[in-house]
């Protein structure tokens, strides 16, 4: 399965509700499993995002509709991208015109 990043960011929501984040966190991985995806890593971080989260999903749509159904909630709001293992991006280098 393909793997993602999201770069995450509270909203004026979810910082209200900041001392909820470690009791969502098993439901969050729950909706993972959920909507057919495996949640990786997650990181806290500091500076202009607050969250990454790193996770497979089957494809680009349910990625997609995951970031979606998360972002409804209000709580945060996500920049994703599609990141390749190693094995994937020597594939797509040895794809590369001569």
């Amino acid at each position: 399965m393909p793997v993602y990043v999201s770069l995450l960011r509270f909203t004026q929501q979810g910082v209200e509700a900041v001392k909820e984040q470690g009791s969502r966190m098993d439901r969050i991985k729950e909706a993972y499993r959920a909507a057919g995806g495996e949640l990786i890593a997650y990181y806290a971080t500091m500076g202009r995002y607050d969250g990454i989260a790193v996770y497979r999903m089957k494809d680009d749509a349910a990625a997609a509709a995951f970031c979606l159904a998360i972002m409804s909630k209000g709580n945060v709001r996500s920049e994703t991208m599609r990141a390749f293992e190693e094995a994937e991006y020597r594939e797509i280098l040895g794809n590369l015109p001569s």
